[in-house]
């Protein structure tokens, strides 16, 4: 199979920071994909690339087998970014039939209007509106070349509780009609909830990829969250199959690498109730691949 997205060997430096290196990473044809990493991981750097705004010092990419600005000039790729201003002056309806105008097909203005929540916000000047609803607006923009590939970064940024979830929720139905969709986010839950596969990033290379459950099991051990006031944190962490422990009010939380031991131990020599025990969530595998990243380099 053809994969959407292809990057072989991709490399970006600026000056004497290496933003990108050697990154290898292929997407198939209806995956959706997160782009995970902390701060300087290079996810934005590789988006820039994969979108032709950027030229990598090394290697190649390609969407569809053709180079970035060929599938984007075919209105195969739409793509939302966190930069790129807005004309102020137009209505949210005169800017998305701008960006329909510019594409070699488009979908109805008023049906894109609708599915990214802008249909009663239609006549208002972009410059009004807020920063969220400005994200939209980008979303907007996004769609309405009916591409094959969208491509996001930090698309929820700005948006309410509410508004996330009807991102998503018009994200899943684009994603149930074979669209291929790439996002960077910071909100993890995001990641876990609606990514098929995940990628996480640790300056400038893959430090893992796989399903969220795949991520989640590079961790190991449990945690354990007891109800003890009072609790003595250093006789805690002496505890069997104990690694960290951390107070949260009335709360403790230990990080075991034996939850077992550490359970017994806990039953029989303190007075500890409400206890929970959970698997290590993709926040833990997050903070634990990107640190050993860190530490590798």
């Amino acid at each position: 199979m053809t994969p959407t997205i292809a990057l072989r060997g991709v490399t970006k430096r600026y000056g004497d920071v290496t933003a990108v290196d050697g990154l290898d990473l292929s997407i198939q044809p209806g995956e959706v994909v997160a782009l995970l990493g902390p701060n300087g991981a290079g996810k934005s750097t590789t988006i820039d690339m994969l979108l032709g705004l950027t030229r990598p010092d090394g290697g190649a990419a390609r969407l569809f087998e053709l180079p970035p600005v060929e599938a984007i000039a075919r209105g195969r790729v739409g793509a939302m970014l966190q930069s790129g201003g807005l004309l102020p002056d137009l209505s949210v309806a005169e800017i998305v039939e701008l960006a329909a105008a510019l594409q070699p097909k488009s979908r109805p203005v008023a049906q894109v209007l609708e599915r990214a929540g802008l249909a009663d916000l239609a006549k208002r000047r972009v410059g009004k509106l807020s920063g969220g609803q400005q994200q939209r607006v980008r979303f907007a923009m996004a769609l309405v070349a009916d591409p094959e590939l969208i491509v996001l970064d930090e698309p929820t940024t700005g948006l309410d509780v509410e508004a996330r979830r009807a991102f998503w929720a018009a994200m899943r139905d684009e994603s149930g009609h074979g669209r291929t969709v790439l996002f960077a986010t910071h909100y993890l839950d995001e990641a876990d909830a609606y990514a098929d596969r995940i990628v996480f990033m640790r300056a400038g290379r893959v430090v893992a990829d796989g399903t969220a459950a795949q991520i989640k099991a590079l961790v190991s051990g449990r945690t354990i969250r007891a109800t003890l006031p009072g609790a003595d944190l250093n006789a805690l962490a002496a505890l069997p199959g104990v690694d960290e422990v951390e107070s949260r009010g009335d709360a403790v939380l230990l990080t075991c690498r034996d939850s077992d031991a550490a359970l017994r131990a806990l039953l029989t020599s303190t007075p500890a109730r409400d206890i929970e025990v959970n698997a290590r969530g993709l926040e833990d595998a997050f903070v634990a691949l990107t640190m050993e990243g860190a530490a590798a380099q």
